[in-house]
Protein backbone atom coordinates (compact mmCIF):
# COMPACT_ATOMS: atom_id res chain seq x y z
CA UNK A 1 0.00 0.00 0.00
CA UNK A 2 2.73 2.41 1.01
CA UNK A 3 4.81 1.80 -2.11
CA UNK A 4 1.71 2.31 -4.27
CA UNK A 5 1.02 5.64 -2.59
CA UNK A 6 4.65 6.68 -3.11
CA UNK A 7 4.40 5.63 -6.78
CA UNK A 8 7.47 3.45 -6.29
CA UNK A 9 5.99 0.32 -7.86
CA UNK A 10 6.82 -0.45 -11.48
CA UNK A 11 3.73 0.08 -13.65
CA UNK A 12 5.23 -2.29 -16.25
CA UNK A 13 5.85 -5.03 -13.66
CA UNK A 14 9.53 -5.30 -14.64
CA UNK A 15 12.34 -4.61 -12.19
CA UNK A 16 15.26 -3.10 -14.12
CA UNK A 17 17.92 -1.83 -11.70
CA UNK A 18 20.40 0.61 -13.25
CA UNK A 19 18.58 0.58 -16.59
CA UNK A 20 17.60 3.83 -18.29
CA UNK A 21 14.07 2.44 -18.62
CA UNK A 22 13.70 1.57 -14.93
CA UNK A 23 10.30 2.66 -13.68
CA UNK A 24 10.10 1.33 -10.15
CA UNK A 25 10.34 -1.75 -8.00
CA UNK A 26 8.57 -5.08 -8.16
CA UNK A 27 7.69 -6.76 -4.87
CA UNK A 28 8.76 -10.39 -4.48
CA UNK A 29 8.11 -13.07 -1.89
CA UNK A 30 10.77 -15.65 -1.26
CA UNK A 31 11.70 -18.26 1.28
CA UNK A 32 14.40 -18.44 3.88
CA UNK A 33 18.14 -17.77 3.84
CA UNK A 34 20.21 -19.54 6.45
CA UNK A 35 23.32 -17.97 7.89
CA UNK A 36 25.69 -19.10 10.58
CA UNK A 37 29.18 -18.50 11.89
CA UNK A 38 31.92 -19.63 9.52
CA UNK A 39 33.51 -21.95 12.07
CA UNK A 40 30.16 -23.68 12.65
CA UNK A 41 29.57 -24.14 8.91
CA UNK A 42 33.01 -25.68 8.48
CA UNK A 43 32.53 -27.92 11.51
CA UNK A 44 29.17 -29.13 10.18
CA UNK A 45 30.48 -29.67 6.64
CA UNK A 46 27.95 -27.21 5.22
CA UNK A 47 28.41 -25.81 1.72
CA UNK A 48 29.55 -22.18 2.03
CA UNK A 49 28.19 -19.85 -0.64
CA UNK A 50 29.48 -16.55 0.76
CA UNK A 51 31.33 -15.09 3.71
CA UNK A 52 30.34 -11.67 5.03
CA UNK A 53 33.40 -9.76 6.18
CA UNK A 54 32.07 -6.21 6.38
CA UNK A 55 28.69 -4.55 6.76
CA UNK A 56 27.67 -0.93 6.24
CA UNK A 57 24.23 0.46 7.04
CA UNK A 58 23.07 3.52 5.10
CA UNK A 59 19.72 4.24 6.77
CA UNK A 60 20.44 7.68 8.13
CA UNK A 61 18.25 10.65 8.96
CA UNK A 62 19.15 12.62 5.84
CA UNK A 63 17.86 10.19 3.21
CA UNK A 64 14.31 9.48 2.14
CA UNK A 65 12.70 6.08 1.61
CA UNK A 66 13.11 6.19 -2.17
CA UNK A 67 16.23 8.36 -2.34
CA UNK A 68 18.96 7.55 0.16
CA UNK A 69 21.43 10.22 1.22
CA UNK A 70 24.62 9.99 -0.87
CA UNK A 71 26.84 10.87 2.11
CA UNK A 72 25.20 8.17 4.23
CA UNK A 73 25.69 5.58 1.49
CA UNK A 74 29.31 6.57 0.99
CA UNK A 75 29.94 6.38 4.74
CA UNK A 76 28.36 2.91 4.88
CA UNK A 77 30.44 1.65 1.95
CA UNK A 78 33.68 2.94 3.43
CA UNK A 79 32.85 1.35 6.79
CA UNK A 80 32.12 -2.01 5.14
CA UNK A 81 35.46 -1.97 3.29
CA UNK A 82 37.33 -1.07 6.49
CA UNK A 83 35.62 -3.90 8.42
CA UNK A 84 36.42 -6.34 5.63
CA UNK A 85 40.05 -5.22 5.44
CA UNK A 86 39.67 -4.48 1.74
CA UNK A 87 40.05 -1.55 -0.61
CA UNK A 88 37.26 -0.66 -3.06
CA UNK A 89 39.72 -1.58 -5.83
CA UNK A 90 40.09 -5.17 -4.54
CA UNK A 91 36.68 -6.30 -5.80
CA UNK A 92 35.42 -7.30 -9.23
CA UNK A 93 31.70 -7.83 -8.49
CA UNK A 94 29.34 -5.70 -6.42
CA UNK A 95 25.80 -6.78 -5.59
CA UNK A 96 23.93 -3.48 -5.22
CA UNK A 97 20.65 -2.65 -3.58
CA UNK A 98 19.43 -1.52 -7.02
CA UNK A 99 15.66 -1.25 -6.59
CA UNK A 100 14.91 -0.07 -10.11
CA UNK A 101 13.69 3.33 -8.92
CA UNK A 102 15.38 6.02 -11.03
CA UNK A 103 16.25 8.31 -8.11
CA UNK A 104 17.45 5.57 -5.74
CA UNK A 105 19.58 3.86 -8.40
CA UNK A 106 21.12 7.19 -9.46
CA UNK A 107 22.11 7.96 -5.86
CA UNK A 108 23.64 4.51 -5.46
CA UNK A 109 25.66 4.82 -8.67
CA UNK A 110 26.81 8.33 -7.77
CA UNK A 111 27.98 7.04 -4.37
CA UNK A 112 30.06 4.34 -6.07
CA UNK A 113 31.48 6.93 -8.45
CA UNK A 114 32.65 9.03 -5.53
CA UNK A 115 34.00 5.99 -3.68
CA UNK A 116 36.07 4.97 -6.72
CA UNK A 117 37.31 8.46 -7.65
CA UNK A 118 41.08 8.63 -7.86
CA UNK A 119 41.56 4.88 -7.61
CA UNK A 120 43.52 2.51 -9.82
CA UNK A 121 40.54 1.27 -11.87
CA UNK A 122 40.90 -0.62 -15.13
CA UNK A 123 38.13 -0.63 -17.75
CA UNK A 124 35.81 -3.58 -17.12
CA UNK A 125 37.34 -4.35 -13.71
CA UNK A 126 34.14 -4.35 -11.71
CA UNK A 127 30.65 -5.58 -12.55
CA UNK A 128 27.68 -4.18 -10.68
CA UNK A 129 24.25 -5.74 -10.51
CA UNK A 130 21.21 -6.40 -8.41
CA UNK A 131 19.46 -9.72 -7.83
CA UNK A 132 16.20 -7.74 -7.85
CA UNK A 133 16.29 -7.77 -11.65
CA UNK A 134 15.68 -11.54 -11.40
CA UNK A 135 13.45 -11.92 -8.36
CA UNK A 136 12.01 -8.50 -7.52
CA UNK A 137 12.37 -6.61 -4.23
CA UNK A 138 11.83 -8.83 -1.21
CA UNK A 139 11.42 -5.72 0.98
CA UNK A 140 12.52 -6.67 4.53
CA UNK A 141 14.64 -9.60 3.29
CA UNK A 142 16.27 -7.67 0.40
CA UNK A 143 19.71 -7.48 1.97
CA UNK A 144 19.90 -11.20 2.54
CA UNK A 145 18.97 -11.95 -1.08
CA UNK A 146 22.01 -10.07 -2.32
CA UNK A 147 24.43 -12.19 -0.32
Amino acid sequence: MGFSQLRALSPTGRCSPFDAGADGLVVARLGHVRSQRLDDARRDGDRIYAVLTGIGLANDVHGRLLAPAPKGQLRAMRLAYIQAGLSPWDVDLIECHGTGTPVGDAVELASFGELWTGGPWRPGQCVIGSVKSNIGHTLTAAGSRGC
